[in-house]
């Protein structure tokens, strides 16, 4: 696919950074360099939340009530 880009000053730097490194053209490090950042997004780590105790003295499983509390308080 032939498209025209317009690269800003450091992914500019980076692609000719890659160019003179590996002795490529401009459509060959760009290719890579795009590879390079989908194989970053694809390795993310699985986000796992934590629990722990608050030590909240009111019960919060219930939204309802929570919100019934505060109003209350005012």
């Amino acid at each position: 696919m032939r498209t025209t880009l317009t690269l800003d000053p450091d992914v500019a730097a980076e692609v000719e950074r890659i160019r003179r490194e590996e002795g490529i053209g401009l459509s060959e490090a760009v290719n890579r360099l795009a590879r390079r950042a989908i194989a970053v997004r694809t390795d993310r780590h699985i986000y796992r939340p934590e629990s722990a105790p608050l030590g909240l003295l009111v019960d919060v499983s219930n939204i309802g009530d929570v919100l019934d509390l505060l109003d209350d308080a005012h």
